[in-house]
């Protein structure tokens, strides 16, 4: 959910996020990783976005991956084979603060191989950088803050500010579910106004997501309950012919009913239907 909340807005806050990572608000455009030939492709984090100057990789990460160097180095090749004229700039985003070395390396070393990339810790960073640009806000929370309740705050106020509402409702949801990373369900609700949210296309897709997965275990349970019945029902039918051919050897009720685990009443209206029949 947090990597996918990054991406949405690496992908629709671009121009914001370029300011922040490049210096300048090149207008940066998403390179889809299919065309890179990347397998498998990472879709939950991967970003990679592009301008005619250059192409930003970005990776969001809520805990430390001891594969991030490796994997910096592996995407930075499989670009160059398709863009091998164009710069790259990679970025490490850690949101969730950790005190495990994996989050400070930046380098990755193999024989005579060295690769580096920019790794940045988001409880590291001072937070008024982010209150500079609309697409920016949701990390805003997650910086270098003593009172995260309070820098929460501060962001339900610029949110308010922003005139076209769907850019707000998205990035007021946005901001709820980075928040959970440092505060607690209560406190989010209590300075964001769900209603707002509501709106958004994040509150949508989790709702659709949610609904889907309850259909989805629905099926499955309506599946495996309807195969459960069905291998029952076998089991019984099975009984039944076992019971109606001991009943033809002159078996006795109480035998039968010991070896097929049918009742003797069940076996007794066996030998009621089949005397009819005949």
């Amino acid at each position: 959910m947090f990597d996918n909340i990054c991406k949405f807005i690496a992908e629709n806050f671009s121009d914001d996020l370029a300011t922040w990572l490049l210096g300048s608000p090149l207008s940066l455009t998403v390179l889809d990783p299919t065309e890179l030939q990347l397998d498998p492709i990472r879709a939950d984090s991967l970003i990679f976005l592009q301008s005619e100057q250059l192409i930003l990789h970005t990776e969001f990460q809520t805990d430390p991956d001891s594969k991030i160097p490796f994997r910096m180095l592996d995407y930075r090749i499989r670009v160059y084979r398709r863009h091998p004229q164009k710069p790259m700039r990679q970025v490490v985003i850690y949101l969730r603060r950790s005190a495990s070395p994996l989050v400070q390396e930046n380098t990755f070393r193999l024989g005579e191989t060295f690769h580096s990339f920019q790794v940045i810790r988001l409880w590291e960073e001072k937070t008024p950088q982010f209150f500079h640009h609309p697409g920016l806000l949701p990390f805003a929370v997650l910086s270098n803050t003593d009172d995260p309740e309070q820098v929460l705050s501060q962001v339900s106020r610029s949110l308010e500010t922003i005139s076209q509402k769907q850019v707000q409702s998205n990035l007021a949801a946005a901001t709820s579910i980075l928040a959970g990373l440092v505060l607690n369900r209560e406190t989010i609700k209590k300075i964001l106004r769900s209603d707002i949210m509501r709106e958004s296309v994040i509150y949508q897709d989790i709702l659709e997501e949610g609904r889907e997965e309850g259909e989805e275990k629905g099926l499955q349970k309506g599946r495996q309950e309807g195969l459960q019945e069905g291998l029952q029902a076998g089991k019984e039918e099975k009984a039944r012919q076992i019971a109606l051919k001991m009943l033809s050897a002159g078996f006795s009720i109480p035998e039968i009913a010991q070896f097929t685990d049918l009742s003797p009443a069940t076996i007794e209206e066996l030998q009621r239907q089949n005397a009819h029949d005949v």
